[in-house]
């Protein structure tokens, strides 16, 4: 699936006009949360908002506004309440307030959402101030709002896109677009490597694609993966962020005990996971304590990878059982904001054999 903002920024480029939607806010059950958006042009869409009558209905008014034109305000900037029980006949029943926003080929707009996209590329997240009462130009925004006129600690509280009001009662939408947070580095551009960084360029987390062949590494990924072609794997280790999440699988297994020594040495990172059987992880046990290893630091190697319950030896089917156990990892990591530098294994009764 293209993401909307790689797909925004290819319409500017082309001078293709569009329409972003936005779940500005909700109550009650809803398919998607605040911050969920979408993209029209005249015959495509990119991402969803939550399927059904919903994008339906969506398509309808996004569609209308680029017949429409750019002229006035209200052609431009819409905020349309959806009730999802009486007017679209979906049993989640709740209500979603939705934010229309009309796009057209212009220089700064397009420096918008290069910056934008650059900014979640470095993890780094941004508030986008969009105003819907009066016809000011859309903001990036890091944490400050104090421009806006809005209290001082509307951004510093807040977790997620809301509407608010300014000191003279206009309304905003404050999106909060956040970043590619969690590094990945993977060892590894083999059919499983592959697979895994499929998943992976459809969620939002960084990787660090990390091979001696260069071959094998795909064209036209998206810009938050990033290829390391490198006749030392070994140096890549070291360039990875605190708090990354490794996952080694190379085609050599004296390569993937050397990247395991690198990574163990380190003690920043936030999880390790090693593809292989149990017999491979109690060989790799052995050698590396014979190289000084303690236990609590074998402790910190995954193998096997992937979450039980899902025992296929496809890529595609190791590809889903691993991504599902690094995104099992980052939600404690949102939920609990400091957890532990190494995580328990969640894959502890995976079947022997993968790798």
């Amino acid at each position: 699936m293209t993401t909307w903002l790689s797909a925004l920024r290819r319409m500017q480029e082309d001078s293709v006009p569009a329409v972003l939607v936005t779940v500005a806010q909700i109550q009650g059950s809803t398919p998607r949360e605040p911050g969920a958006r979408m993209l029209y042009t005249a015959g495509d869409q990119f991402d969803t908002i939550g399927g059904g009558h919903l994008e339906w209905r969506a398509a309808q008014i996004a569609r209308a506004m680029l017949q429409a034109g750019s002229g006035a305000l209200a052609d431009r900037r819409r905020l349309e309440r959806i009730a999802l029980g009486p007017s679209l006949g979906q049993c989640c029943g709740g209500v979603v307030f939705l934010c229309f926003e009309r796009i057209d080929a212009e220089s700064t707009a397009l420096h918008t959402w290069q910056t934008l996209e650059q900014s979640w590329c470095s993890g780094t997240d941004r508030w986008r101030a969009l105003p819907l009462d009066h016809d000011a130009p859309l903001q990036l925004l890091e944490n400050d709002p104090s421009d806006l006129g809005l209290p001082p600690d509307v951004l510093r509280h807040a977790r997620q896109t809301q509407l608010v009001r300014d000191g003279q009662g206009r309304r905003w939408l404050l999106d909060l677009c956040r970043a590619h947070q969690p590094q990945v580095v993977l060892f590894g551009a083999g059919h499983v490597g592959a697979a895994i960084v499929k998943v992976l360029s459809n969620l939002p987390c960084r990787v660090l694609w990390v091979d001696e062949r260069e071959d094998m590494f795909p064209p036209g990924l998206p810009p938050q993966i990033r290829i390391e072609a490198t006749d030392v794997p070994n140096a890549a280790v070291d360039m990875a962020e605190p708090g990354a999440y490794y996952l080694v699988m190379t085609h050599s297994h004296a390569l993937d005990q050397q990247l395991s020594e690198r990574i163990l040495k380190r003690d920043d990172a936030a999880w390790f996971g090693l593809i292989g059987s149990i017999t491979k992880r109690k060989q790799f046990e052995h050698r590396l304590s014979e190289r000084g290893f303690s236990a609590a630091q074998l402790e910190r190697i995954t193998c096997p990878i992937g979450i039980p319950g899902i025992y296929g030896k496809e890529p595609a089917s190791i590809a889903i059982a691993v991504v599902a156990q690094l995104m099992q990892l980052w939600e404690l990591r949102f939920t609990h904001p400091k957890p532990k530098a190494w995580p328990l294994s969640l894959a502890t009764h995976a079947l022997d054999g993968r790798g």
